[in-house]
């Protein structure tokens, strides 16, 4: 059974600037079976916002329908969890919240991003989540 993981959108955008590494190496696993990517509506939002900003595309070596074509096959190996209940305020950020209540409502192991400092003065600790980078989740974690 594959690892349930959230990525957090932070991976995502540096697999898209970047060709090689370890974001676009984590994508790769969830497109191959052996991360199980979690996904919630306002992820998914976030996801597309976030590839389709003049910036991101800019820095970006793939065309924009490669990029909707990526976030396509995502979709298509992602489980789709329904966020019941809200853990706010949790996190510093408020923006990062809805990563961790995906986390939490689809019983993922780990949360992987590049920012783990925005994970770590949450309020309510969940003990049963890993917030990880790249690196180390593919370093098995």
């Amino acid at each position: 059974m594959a690892t349930r993981i959230v990525v957090d959108t932070n991976v995502l955008t540096a697999a898209l600037i970047s060709p090689d590494g370890l974001n676009r190496a984590i994508l790769r696993e969830c497109l191959l079976g052996r991360f199980k990517p979690l996904l919630s509506n306002a992820l998914f939002s976030e996801y597309e916002d976030v590839t389709a900003r003049p910036a991101i595309m800019e820095l970006c070596p793939i065309a924009s329908v490669d990029v909707v074509a990526l976030l396509e096959a995502i979709c298509a190996v992602a489980e789709w969890v329904p966020i019941f209940y809200l853990w706010r305020p949790n996190l510093t950020d408020e923006a990062d919240n809805h990563v961790l209540e995906l986390a939490a409502a689809g019983n993922a192991r780990w949360i992987v991003t590049n920012n783990i400092r925005d994970f770590s003065k949450g309020e309510l600790r969940f003990p049963d989540i890993q917030i990880v980078t790249p690196s180390d989740m593919l370093r098995g974690a």
